[in-house]
């Protein structure tokens, strides 16, 4: 890109008001759903009507942005609608039930160790979902479910940086040849495992109240037919995408998909001979998703993907490239600005500017920015998508985030990062 045009102050602008809408969507009474569709259609508009050279190339680039959103909706409504099923059933009442402590810095470090291992197994993404749903089980109490809810977040979000599995940049660095698997888990335990347990003790040093008082007595779902049977399958199904990924490569969307297939079969031919068992069919499932937190997502992914074709994105890159020489500064810079735009781009901005003669694989830029791109996205909710889904399932205020939990992600994420430097310079 040789010189920015008034069309590409005009996408910033259009950025910037668009996701200052979003932050104050409480105080403007609008859906932050609408704001995100609205931000991406004029983003794309401004792209075809001043920036790109040729439609027809435009018009490729947009089908690129949308083959790869896409995949991630259709695979948060696969993951959500296995939820709902496995809810509906009263499936997860079989898990809580074990849960049986009631104090609060109990139940923190159990949910936080699950999400962390679940996320570095799964991805941060799937593990957000299924854990906020054993949240709602858990805790009826809201305000006691956005905290650990936020917390959960943060821990799969520390949980998948340090396997090729667990969050879509570390995978990116990984297929790219930047990363291996034994050297960035070996080299990212740690600081992702500091980085959570940091975000928990703060949290529960804040928090005052030894427990969650008056929620045990709670009325629980009742355990239909087949419960133990949909656990299983639905969680069956999470497991296998990235099983089927790393053996076959098989997309993720398509894994969740036929998992979701065999969920439909099973539960309908399981409640087949009981019509007032619709309400626990997949069929029903559908209708209790919240479509406009996946419109959120869709929007907010094809604004970002806008900024990238009309070069925004890569113009940063290269701007933070001048400005400093410091890997870490540079790393850490990254992890931050991952909390306000996607990582995605800016991972993939970085590993074409370096080859890997300049940083070779498994050298301590590579591990930092897996680690700082996987673990920033939790400093603001609208930075990963595992805060996305939290956002949109439980309705969470961006404001809301932003004073009672950024300032805990932001001590986490700089924890881990100061681990993974101490650790480098004793080796």
């Amino acid at each position: 890109m040789d010189a920015l045009t008034t069309y590409h102050f005009a996408m910033i602008a259009v950025f910037l008001g668009g996701y200052g809408a979003i932050i104050f969507e409480h105080r403007l009474h609008i859906n932050k759903g609408g704001a995100a569709l609205l931000l991406a259609g004029t983003l794309w508009l401004l792209y075809f009507a001043g920036i790109a050279d040729d439609p027809h190339a435009a018009a490729h680039q947009i089908s690129e942005h949308l083959s790869e959103v896409s995949q991630i909706v259709f695979f948060l409504l696969g993951a959500m609608t296995l939820v709902e099923v496995i809810d509906s059933h009263g499936a997860f009442r079989l898990v809580t039930d074990q849960i049986r402590t009631r104090s609060k810095w109990r139940v923190m470090w159990i949910l936080a160790v699950l999400a962390f291992f679940m996320s570095a197994m799964l991805d941060n993404l799937t593990t957000t979902i299924v854990m906020v749903s054993l949240l709602r089980r858990i805790l009826p109490n809201r305000d006691n479910r956005l905290l650990l809810g936020s917390m959960v977040v943060i821990a799969a979000n520390a949980g998948g940086a340090w396997t090729p599995m667990g969050d879509v940049t570390t995978t990116m660095l990984w297929i790219g040849g930047q990363v291996t698997t034994t050297g960035v888990m070996t080299a990212l335990f740690v600081p992702s495992l500091v980085a959570m347990i940091v975000a928990v003790v703060l949290l529960g040093v804040r928090e005052k109240g030894g427990h969650f008082g008056g929620e045990a007595q709670v009325e629980q779902p009742p355990v239909h037919v087949g419960a133990r049977r949909v656990l299983s399958l639905g969680l069956g199904a999470f497991v296998a995408v990235p099983v089927l990924k790393t053996v076959v490569h098989l997309p993720p969307f398509v894994g969740i998909l036929l998992g979701l297939g065999v969920m439909w079969l099973v539960t309908d031919r399981l409640h087949r001979a009981d019509e007032g068992r619709a309400h626990v069919k997949v069929a029903h499932a559908f209708t209790k998703i919240d479509v406009s937190g996946v419109l959120f997502f869709l929007g907010i992914l094809l604004g970002i993907g806008a900024l990238e074709s009309a070069g925004l994105l890569t113009l940063l890159a290269q701007g933070l490239d001048a400005t400093t020489d410091s890997p870490a500064v540079l790393a850490g810079i990254i992890g931050v600005l991952s909390a306000i735009i996607d990582n995605v781009p800016l991972v993939a901005a970085t590993m074409g500017m370096y080859p890997v003669e300049v940083y070779p694989v498994d050298g301590r830029f590579w591990d930092l920015i897996a680690l700082c791109a996987g673990t920033g996205g939790s400093i603001l909710i609208i930075g990963s998508a595992a805060g996305v889904a939290l956002m949109g399932m439980e309705k969470v205020d961006f404001m809301w985030y932003l004073r009672r939990i950024s300032w805990i992600a932001l001590v986490s994420y700089l924890a881990g990062m100061a681990t993974y430097i101490g650790l480098a310079a004793l080796g």
